[in-house]
């Protein structure tokens, strides 16, 4: 028997209603061929690029957006910021009602507001318009991600096929990073439309995502829990919260007084206040719930929307793979940022040119896709993430390394190889581990926990490595006599080369961090892969028996 650490461990009133529910799990049993299979995981996986390359495809078209919308340079970030603030904040929320009322209409609805949004973009006539637009454009990634996740796990019961998906649709993380710039290079300096035709790539390809995921996904299964409620008061606590919290991050090196502004303070401030009382409400909830399961009709004490007893499953793994999937996704998208910038503003190179050299993270992300998939079920969680970490680290380091006079391939060609094995790997096995962890009726929320924290770990990435790249060039430039203007252009080269480097320096040491997490707590986590080959159906019934075996006693006997 496999030495594998027990990772559901929910508590026993949990259990018992998901058991009491076996029953209905058995009627649901969906069988499928294989092809409409590998079209569940193509569509998932697509869903995934187009979210991701929603943020990078409009990053390297900003100097373009720029100048034709005339927008003002330090308000030209909220073209990616208020994308990542609405489809960041509201995943939790759009979690919680995939699985009570069905991942498949959720996942329809977010395509449909994705399609509706990006034509919106396309036709903007102004920075203020196009800015609102990309908000309501993230509201529909906030639903498509974690309905994508909960469908996955829902779809494929732990097994190969399993260990497959969830690595396919890894890998259309840094796989989406590169396509978005490489069709938005393209896009914008090649077509007629430039930056606008962006968006109508992406309103066609939701479209096609859409169809795909009407045909070729399962019908919603109705949910396990007796009482469909939604946790309002929790719902706007988090939203709220997190929403001042990645707005003051994106905007607090950029205010009047940088992050001594008396509003930066006290949003931040309000924020955390906000999510502290999140989770003294979600506890509580969770204690009256479990306590007294008839309560839960009641108007103030609906389910919980996230169950704080999540973090701790797994003997308190699940919270140190949620902080390294944080810490490491903040060190993956800081290394974009400043990769993209550095060619760009510092070594002048046109789109096309700057797309050219993220080409090899399209190849290498497909390709790694491949290789997570066949050893995912041979070897322990801690192997993955620690050399995952670390691959991300040397990514950075590399280019903290960098002498600009020097080839591409000596530099810049290693580190974008190895930025994405250290992403998938992490990626793929993180996710691999939130479903094995989590419940039936918990998949699409707790996927929408761990994309939360990547997309937290974003802001708080792009905000810690600009705080130091400014730092530094103005410190820099200062040594030169140079005062530098709130947009930069006056730095001189040397300086802004240092501040590049450094934030390279802060991304390297937040992967280091999370490698450093990962070799401590996740040793003795074993494998969350699987070798089993089995017949294409729905996997509650699968989860709830194991849970059972678990909870009495009885040997697992299925790997």
């Amino acid at each position: 028997m496999s030495k594998e650490l027990n990772l559901a461990n929910p508590s026993g009133k949990e259990l018992s209603r998901s058991l009491s529910n076996l029953e209905t799990a058995k009627d649901h049993e969906v069988q499928r061929s294989r092809l409409r299979s590998i079209f569940i995981v193509i569509t998932c996986t697509a869903a995934m690029v187009a979210n991701i390359s929603n943020t990078t495809s409009v990053s390297i078209s900003l100097p373009t957006i720029e100048k034709g919308l005339a927008i003002e340079e330090e308000q030209l970030q909220w073209l990616v910021s208020a994308y990542s603030l609405s489809s960041g904040c509201l995943l939790l929320f759009f979690g919680r009602l995939a699985d009570l009322y069905g991942r498949k209409k959720a996942f329809m609805l977010g395509t449909l507001c994705q399609i509706a949004f990006s034509l919106g973009c396309g036709f903007a006539q102004d920075g203020l318009t196009l800015a609102v637009l990309r908000g309501f454009q993230g509201i529909g990634a906030s639903a498509t991600i974690p309905s994508a996740l909960g469908i996955l796990a829902h779809a494929f019961p732990p097994s190969r096929a399993r260990s497959i998906a969830f690595a396919t649709f890894a890998a259309g993380a840094p796989v989406g990073s590169a396509f978005g710039m490489i069709i938005g290079g393209v896009l914008t300096q090649l077509t007629s439309p430039h930056w606008r035709s962006i968006f109508y790539m992406a309103a066609a390809t939701s479209a096609v995502i859409g169809i795909s995921g009407l045909i070729s996904f399962d019908a919603d299964v109705p949910s396990a829990e007796v009482v469909k409620r939604v946790d309002w008061i929790g719902a706007s606590l988090v939203t709220v919260g997190l929403v001042l919290i990645v707005f003051v991050l994106a905007q607090g090196e950029i205010a009047t007084d940088g992050w001594k502004t008396p509003y930066i303070l006290v949003l931040l401030i309000i924020g955390v206040i906000l999510l502290a009382l999140f989770l003294v409400w979600e506890w509580k909830l969770e204690q009256i719930i479990d306590d007294d399961p008839s309560r839960a009709t009641s108007f103030w004490t609906p389910p919980p929307l996230m169950r704080l007893s999540l973090w701790t499953r797994a003997k308190g793994r699940m919270a140190v793979v949620l902080v390294i999937a944080f810490l490491n996704w903040s060190a993956f998208i800081s290394w974009s940022f400043w990769v993209q910038l550095y060619y760009q503003n510092y070594l002048l190179l046109t789109p096309v040119d700057t797309m050219i050299r993220f080409i090899p993270m399209f190849i290498v992300g497909c390709l790694c896709n491949f290789f997570v998939a066949m050893v995912i079920a041979k070897l322990p969680l801690v192997i993955f993430v620690v050399s995952g970490t670390l691959l991300t680290a040397t990514a950075a380091i590399l280019f903290a390394l960098i002498d600009p006079s020097v080839t591409y391939w000596a530099f810049g060609f290693p580190s974008t190889v190895l930025i994405v094995f250290g992403a998938d790997f992490v990626y793929s096995s993180g996710t691999i581990f939130i479903a094995k962890t989590s419940l039936p009726h918990e998949h699409s929320v707790a996927g929408a926990l761990f994309q939360t924290m990547t997309q937290i770990g974003t802001a708080f990435g792009l905000a810690i490595s600009t705080i130091v790249f400014n730092t530094v060039v103005d410190t820099e430039s200062a040594k030169l006599g140079v005062i530098v203007n709130s947009s930069d252009t006056n730095a001189p080269l040397s300086a802004q080369l240092m501040g590049y480097k450094d934030a390279q320096w802060t991304s390297a040491a937040f992967a280091l961090m999370a490698a450093l997490l990962a070799a401590l707590f996740l040793r003795s986590v074993g494998i969350v892969g699987h070798n089993r080959v089995i017949r294409h159906v729905n996997s509650d019934q699968t989860i709830a028996a194991h849970a059972a075996a678990d909870d009495t006693g009885i040997p697992d006997m299925s790997n």
